[in-house]
């Protein structure tokens, strides 16, 4: 039997966690140490089971230990793990570069692989700043972002983040950017409604991005939902409006589909559900089923086609990683695919059960609102949401409410005060109803105590 107490050990001593304050980790928290997991459920080392309702930071799709993709990623070590493809290509990457370029938005035919999100995105930023320069547009040079945004921890990704927690130290470092608000129904600056207001934050983005237009390589935005900013949906309408005004302006846009991307809106890629048809986009969470880091790039026929000429031109797009297109990654990310679209039909219906069943949470209280689209759910907790009154920060109330989730066998993920729900694509119904009851008991014992 594994022992947990030799590995907890371990850990605070040697390994630094993502996103937390280490001090607290080593001293406070109770250290649950996963040692397995299958379908939907996660396994400790004490042979405790939780149900993944983040799975795994966003990226698990299908469940764990699925035999599809568990088949092709041995089916693949029987053959290389890795080999290089500067000079060379392989069998997997070649193969998803083309099923990539089939199923994206129309026009995106060129696939540039790299391993997270947050290189997707540096990958994009360096595209679209070149292919300015390269077509003779070299004033070019800024990008604008949503406020509030987040795409990733490079410094490129991290200087058009715009979370004050999350990038405010790193500001020496970060290049300008043209920020526009966030739309954020619930805090409207204008006390405006969602439901009959004429997307006013749209107005202003485009007077925004008209102003700088001259100086703007691209806009980078998360369709339909930013993830890390807690969930926060956009308004009907909001991503088409920005589409419309960046191709009528020459700006490039640049959608950032890490945590939309695959299903989790209820569509392959939540852009589509407006229509939009990106310059760029970035992929990555998901694009595995959550198995094996691997990211992509894609870019239009018109962007590619900026970057040839002779060798000595220096018109190549000088970037790029080890493991760039990992035959591993591509096996896995080939085998999710073949899973991920027969189950496109079903999505919207069962992303509207997921709705319905957390629509009583909303009488809770203390939850100020239940933002959703699709998959992908953020329930904001305030001690006063009449007020609009948050809680103490040093309460750590959405801390807390995780804690007691986890304490009854469920695992879902705060961002402040929102708990994030974010289950795998393959959840059942009763495991969705596990969920929702658990997430609605969690926050019932925290915030009425």
């Amino acid at each position: 039997m594994t022992d947990t107490k030799d590995l907890v050990e371990a850990d605070r001593r040697h390994f630094w966690h993502p996103f937390t304050q280490m001090s607290t980790w080593i001293e406070d928290e109770e250290v649950v140490v996963i040692e397995s997991g299958r379908g939907c459920w996660l396994v400790d080392t004490e042979g405790r089971r939780y149900l993944d309702g983040v799975s795994s930071l966003w990226c698990n799709l299908h469940g764990h230990r699925v035999e599809a993709i568990d088949d092709a990623v041995r089916a693949q070590l029987d053959r290389i793990a890795h080999s290089t493809t500067l000079g060379l290509t392989n069998v997997p990457a070649a193969r998803l570069a083309g099923r990539l370029a089939q199923i994206a938005p129309p026009g995106l035919t060129r696939v540039f692989f790299s391993d997270s999100g947050a290189t997707a995105v540096e990958a994009a930023l360096k595209l679209a700043f070149q292919y300015h320069v390269q077509t003779g547009m070299r004033s070019r040079t800024r990008f604008a972002a949503l406020g509030s945004a987040y795409h990733g921890d490079t410094v490129g990704s991290v200087s058009i983040g715009g979370i004050e927690a999350m990038h405010g130290m790193f500001a020496p470092l970060r290049f300008d950017v043209v920020r526009v608000p966030t739309p954020d129904c619930l805090r409207c600056p204008r006390g405006l409604d969602r439901a009959s207001c004429r997307l006013e934050c749209a107005d202003e983005a485009v007077q925004i991005l008209e102003r700088h237009a001259r100086s703007l390589a691209g806009l980078v935005v998360e369709p339909l939902v930013q993830g890390a900013a807690g969930m926060i949906v956009q308004p009907e309408g909001y991503l088409s409006r920005l589409a419309g005004a960046c191709g009528r302006l020459g700006i490039l846009l640049i959608a950032d589909e890490v945590a939309t991307g695959f299903g989790r809106t209820g569509t392959l890629f939540a852009c589509t559900q407006e229509d939009v048809r990106p310059d760029i986009l970035c992929l990555a969470k998901g694009l595995t089923g959550g198995y094996l880091p691997l990211a992509a790039t894609l870019a239009t026929e018109e962007i590619f086609s900026a970057f040839l000429g002779t060798p000595a031109s220096g018109r190549a797009f000088l970037h790029g990683h080890t493991y760039t297109g990992n035959p591993l990654g591509c096996a896995a990310a080939l085998a999710s695919l073949d899973l991920l679209e027969p189950m496109l039909e079903t999505l919207p219906a069962r992303a509207e059960r997921f709705g319905e069943l957390l629509e009583p949470l909303a009488d809770l209280d203390h939850v100020a609102e239940i933002r959703r689209r699709g998959f992908m759910v953020g329930i904001e907790v305030m001690q006063d949401p009449g007020s609009r009154t948050a809680y103490p920060a040093d309460l750590r109330t959405g801390h807390r409410i995780i804690n007691e989730a986890r304490s009854r066998g469920v695992i879902i993920r705060p961002l402040g005060d929102v708990a994030v729900l974010n289950p795998p694509l393959s959840i059942s119904d009763e495991e969705m109803e596990l969920l929702v009851r658990v997430t609605g008991e969690s926050i019932a014992a925290v915030t009425e105590a």
